[in-house]
C-alpha cells in the first residue's frame, strides 16, 4: 500500500484569465509563493516519506518549502510534466475560440477525442503519469509520497486510476486547487481517493 499526496502547483502569473499553462515555465505569484509555504508548513506535522515534483519550476518551487521542512531532497519525475496543450499554450479560451473555434468547440465536448491543436494525446499523459506513480509505489511500499505536478495532469491521473473514462476529466473534476491536497491509496492493483482539494490549513491563503 502507498499512499499519494497529490498536490497542484502555487498560484502562476497566468492564473489571471485562466490561460493554458502547459510546458510553458511560469513563475508563481506571490500568492503562489505563499502557496508553497503553507504547504511546507503543513507538511512539516506529517509522515512523508519522498517529496516528488514535476521539473517545471512552478511545481519545483512549490514541493521546495515542503522538502525543507522533512530534511528531503526532493526527486524530479520527467513524466509529471503537465500536458502539452499545442496551439492552445498561453492562450485563454477567449483567444482560442478566435483562433481556432471549431478546434475549441470540438475540445470542449470531448478533451481527449478532440484534444487541443498540436497539443498532446491526453491518454498518453495518463499512461506516462500512471507508470511513474506505479515506479513510485513500487519505490516506496508502506510509503506515503507527496507529488506536485499540475492540474491537467493529475485530474487525468485520477481519471486512468479511478476508472473513469478520460474524457470526463473536466466534468467530474472542473477544477484542482492551487496548493491543495488530493490523496490517492494505491493498494492490490487497486485505487481508492481519500480526499479531494482539502486545505493544507484551516485558514486560506490570503489574496495579497
Amino acid at each position: 500500500m502507498t499512499d499519494f499526496v497529490l498536490v497542484r502547483h502555487g498560484e502562476t502569473v497566468w492564473h489571471d484569465g485562466n490561460r493554458y499553462a502547459g510546458r510553458t515555465d511560469v513563475e508563481l505569484t506571490p500568492r503562489g509563493l505563499r502557496q508553497a509555504a503553507a504547504l511546507g508548513e503543513w507538511a512539516a506535522g506529517e509522515r512523508i516519506d519522498a517529496v516528488v515534483s514535476s521539473p517545471l519550476s512552478r511545481a519545483r518551487l512549490t514541493a521546495r518549502p515542503a522538502a525543507e521542512a522533512l530534511g528531503l531532497a526532493p526527486y524530479i519525475e520527467e513524466r509529471l510534466l503537465e500536458v502539452d496543450f499545442g496551439r492552445g499554450e498561453g492562450l485563454t479560451r477567449d483567444e482560442m475560440r478566435e483562433r481556432f473555434p471549431e478546434e475549441l468547440a470540438a475540445f470542449l465536448r470531448d478533451p481527449v477525442a478532440h484534444h487541443l491543436p498540436g497539443g498532446e494525446d491526453p491518454r498518453a499523459a495518463a499512461e506516462r503519469a500512471s507508470a511513474a506513480l506505479s515506479d513510485l509505489a513500487d519505490a516506496h511500499p508502506e510509503g506515503r509520497v507527496l507529488v506536485v505536478a499540475h492540474s491537467t495532469l493529475v485530474r487525468l491521473v485520477l481519471c486512468h486510476q479511478l476508472g473513469i473514462p478520460l474524457a470526463d476529466y473536466r466534468r467530474v473534476f472542473p477544477a484542482l486547487h492551487n496548493g491543495a491536497l488530493t490523496e490517492l491509496r494505491l493498494r492490490d492493483g487497486q485505487t481508492a481517493l481519500l480526499r479531494l482539494n482539502a486545505p493544507t490549513s484551516i485558514a486560506p491563503v490570503p489574496a495579497a
